[in-house]
């Protein structure tokens, strides 16, 4: 823990009452979020903040928007950028900060947006669509770019791709701003990989496969002058036998990369793994139901000590204190009810409100409205 305060921002869908980006201030030792704001965005349905931790990059009709993070954390637009295809799901930069990258998922396209040093988004670098068919069903018939994430060597971006059941990997040309395909790690007829994070030492890779609802190990290096992933280890993420409607849905590795967080929906729960440190391999502490329908997402809170589950279906974020030791979660408050939830992130800030209330949400909700005319009222000046 590095500062005084934290933020939480989470993700939405713009339906029913959401209208984008929620803002919580964090009660770290008791576990708690605390609505402050509403920021509006249409369908902010992935944020993720700059590596220099000044910026907040958000998924959105437009395509993609940027934030300035202010010192208490609230958010001032910065612009907007399209992305020349459909909206975007996951959102990713390089290790210097210099590309923002964004998976497709409804079109299977990987785009790469240039950023500047003042925060603002450039213009499209490179967009690849992926060509191919999986299985023949519902979910994986064709390319779906779900997740896009560099390696810990800033060599590759890995693009995981639900629908061909692959993960492509890409070389990035820091001299014409490109990026050109170097291999492909094919995980098998109807694996459906969702998500992929590496250990923080750089050596593993943890690949999560929604339709078979395992975590697959990796090692990785790239001392050959090509990526290299060699499978060690695959793990279930059910709390319980397997069920037709399960689905992996989000994956995060500890700020200290002691533990692997998972969560899976149809079987609505979250699992735990310890990571050895020497070889990768996970042992399973606990994989319990999180009260929730369809989890898409874990985050934890900046002490470790607790966990904020978003679940898409239920309109709900819970929180819970984590029991290592013992393999348990405890629920900690009533859950924060808000519609079509989908991601969270957590952020330190360096000014801490001098009033932290929970704002009632139909208040935030229509002070962010009213903020959304004002924006676009200046923007047409």
């Amino acid at each position: 823990m590095e500062y005084n305060h934290y933020v939480a921002y989470a993700g939405t869908y713009t339906i029913g009452s959401s209208h984008g980006i929620h803002i919580y201030d964090v009660d770290v030792e008791e576990g708690l979020l605390h609505l402050r704001k509403v920021v509006p965005v249409n369908n902010s349905s992935y944020v993720t903040v700059s590596r220099n931790k000044k910026y907040l990059y958000s998924i959105a009709d437009e395509g993609v928007e940027v934030f300035a993070i202010q010192p208490d954390g609230d958010l001032v637009p910065i612009n907007k950028q399209q992305i020349g295809g459909m909206r975007g799901c996951h959102l990713s930069t390089d290790i210097n900060g210099r590309y923002l990258f964004v998976a497709g998922y409804h079109d299977g396209r990987v785009t790469v947006v240039h950023t500047h040093k003042d925060g603002r988004l450039g213009s499209v670098m490179d967009g690849v669509f992926h060509r191919g068919q999986g299985a023949t069903n519902e979910r994986s018939f064709r390319p779906h770019v779900c997740c896009v994430r560099i390696t810990p060597d800033n060599k590759y971006l890995c693009a995981v791709d639900n629908g061909i059941d692959q993960v492509v990997l890409y070389r990035i040309d820091h001299q014409v701003n490109k990026i050109k395909q170097v291999d492909i790690l094919r995980m098998g007829r109807e694996a459906g990989p969702r998500s992929i994070h590496f250990s923080r030492n750089g050596k593993f890779a943890y690949i999560l496969c929604e339709i078979l609802n395992v975590v697959r190990v990796y090692s990785y290096s790239s001392e050959q002058g090509y990526p290299s992933f060699d499978l060690i280890q695959e793990i279930s993420t059910l709390s319980d036998e397997r069920d037709p409607h399960d689905a992996a849905s989000a994956l995060r590795i500890s700020y200290d990369g002691e533990y692997l967080f998972c969560t899976t929906a149809g079987d609505n729960s979250t699992a735990c793994y310890k990571i050895d440190q020497e070889t990768g391999y996970l042992t399973r502490k606990f994989a319990i139901p999180t009260g929730g329908n369809y989890p898409k997402d874990v985050a934890l809170f900046p002490d470790q000590k607790h966990i904020a589950v978003v679940n898409n279906e239920s309109g709900t974020i819970t929180t819970f204190t984590v029991d290592y030791e013992k393999g348990l979660l405890v629920m900690k408050g009533r859950p924060q009810k808000l519609d079509q939830p989908n991601c969270m992130v957590f952020h330190g800030v360096e000014k801490k409100p001098e009033v932290i209330r929970d704002v009632p949400e139909k208040e935030a909700e229509a002070a962010a409205e009213k903020l959304k005319q004002e924006w676009e009222a200046a923007e047409n000046k």
